[in-house]
């Protein structure tokens, strides 16, 4: 193991990760945001209503990533319409299409984390808000979220960890993220072994930060305790 030139590269790897982590925190935040409609209009009883987000978690859960970002990347440069529209100078920047991509992918799956949430709260105390006089709009902000929260946050904080693995992808549209970074570093030392390891050294060290926070934050909000009663 050739330690100097890991040790050489690192400000460069480090470059690539933070690039990572910007990709992550974008997709998983906005992806969080998009979910909350889908996951609520997916435990709702009308099937009409549950038509559209099934739809669209279906196609993004059954379609692989890659799939998707290529679509996104090289699909969309294709439509005229697209190319004369004020969004074509995001859609034809290789981070912008990554950040859409991960971000549509990862709000099918958030909403099915929060559609199983919202299904897994006890009635009991949905009817006791209802009995109190609450209306349903307040109830879903005031009781179901919150409770929901709770309970999707540990699978939540694992669809955190997949897509931060998942981001190796975005190398395949040039973009220098983590593994993006360590391509192009083994195309000029041919040292594959020595830039991989550290690269997935980089990878360990940002997934474990990530589960530590997470467990911090289910600590405080009690997920542990809340559902062992």
């Amino acid at each position: 193991m050739n330690w100097e030139v890991i040790i050489k590269w690192l400000p460069r790897l480090a470059q690539g990760a933070t690039l990572t982590l910007e990709l992550v925190a974008i997709a998983v935040i906005a992806g969080l945001i998009l979910a909350i409609p889908l996951g609520i209009a997916r435990a709702s009883r009308s099937w009409y209503v549950r038509a559209v987000p099934y739809g669209y978690i279906f196609f993004f859960r059954g379609t692989p990533l890659l799939v998707q970002l290529f679509l996104v990347y090289y699909g969309l440069a294709q439509f005229d319409a697209v190319r004369s529209s004020s969004l074509w100078p995001y859609l034809r920047d290789p981070f912008w299409c990554t950040v859409l991509t991960m971000t549509l992918h990862t709000a099918a799956y958030i909403a099915e984390i929060l559609r199983g949430a919202l299904q897994a709260i006890p009635k009991g105390e949905i009817e006791a808000a209802r009995a109190l006089g609450m209306s349903r709009a307040r109830t879903l902000v005031h009781i179901m979220l919150p409770r929901a929260a709770r309970i999707g946050l540990p699978a939540y904080s694992n669809e955190v960890i997949l897509m931060l693995k998942a981001s190796a992808l975005a190398s395949t549209v040039t973009l220098l993220e983590l593994t993006g970074m360590a391509r192009t570093i083994i195309a000029r030392t041919y040292l594959p072994v020595e830039i991989f390891f550290a690269a997935g050294l980089f990878y360990l060290l940002i997934s474990f930060l990530l589960v530590q926070g997470f467990k911090l934050l289910e600590r405080w909000l009690r997920v542990d305790a809340s559902q062992g009663r």
